[in-house]
């Protein structure tokens, strides 16, 4: 075989897992993002920079400003999904370099002084981390509902600042019975893989 993963674990990240568009009312534990986030940390970016940050909507109060700013079919899936989460991209991640990649600390000068480098930057890893991240959820038993329907300007003004890009909703929880579409086509191994 050519894959040493179990073939269960294997399922249960990418084979049987899909996109969850409803859970069940069970809550997500703040130890079970602590522990999704330490296994997902470890995921590569480019000069292990770590510009993914997570803020989870927990009270009702925020769950209502958020709703405010999803487009009219994610609205409801964040009203009811037992935890969000708001994916952005730290525009200012190189300030921890020195610590993240000390075998070359002046990194952070030399690649990233510039703010329109560190944006494309920032996006492109954090948007890696993204993917860690929902597959972390995955990895925790727990489903994930990754959404880009929403108001990026609003939610940037009412949850995050000017040096914080959202990348992404994510609404996490167990999934509920009725949590999936049918599984959509992928693409064909020779329709995406080119030898040269």
């Amino acid at each position: 075989m050519s894959l040493v993963l179990d073939p269960a674990a294997q399922d249960l990240l990418f084979r049987e897992a899909r996109t969850a568009n409803t859970f069940t009312d069970e809550p997500v534990t703040e130890e079970q993002v602590q522990a999704i986030y330490d296994l997902v940390k470890y995921g590569p970016t480019a000069f292990n920079q770590s510009p993914l940050r997570v803020t989870l909507v927990r009270s009702p109060e925020a769950r209502e400003r958020l709703v405010k700013l999803m487009s009219e079919g994610n609205a409801p899936k964040t009203a009811t999904a037992p935890l969000v989460a708001i994916l952005s991209a730290d525009n200012e991640f190189h300030q921890e370099l020195p610590a993240l990649f000390p075998h070359f600390p002046q990194a952070k000068d030399a690649f990233f002084s510039e703010r329109a480098v560190r944006e494309n930057s920032a996006t492109l890893n954090a948007t890696l981390q993204a993917g860690y991240f929902i597959l972390g959820i995955r990895a925790a038993g727990l489903a994930a509902g990754p959404m880009t329907g929403f108001d990026y300007e609003g939610v940037r003004k009412e949850f995050l600042d000017d040096d914080h890009t959202p990348l992404m909703i994510v609404n996490i929880g167990k999934p509920g019975p009725d949590a999936w579409f049918p599984r959509s086509p992928r693409l064909a191994y020779d329709e995406v893989v080119t030898t040269v």
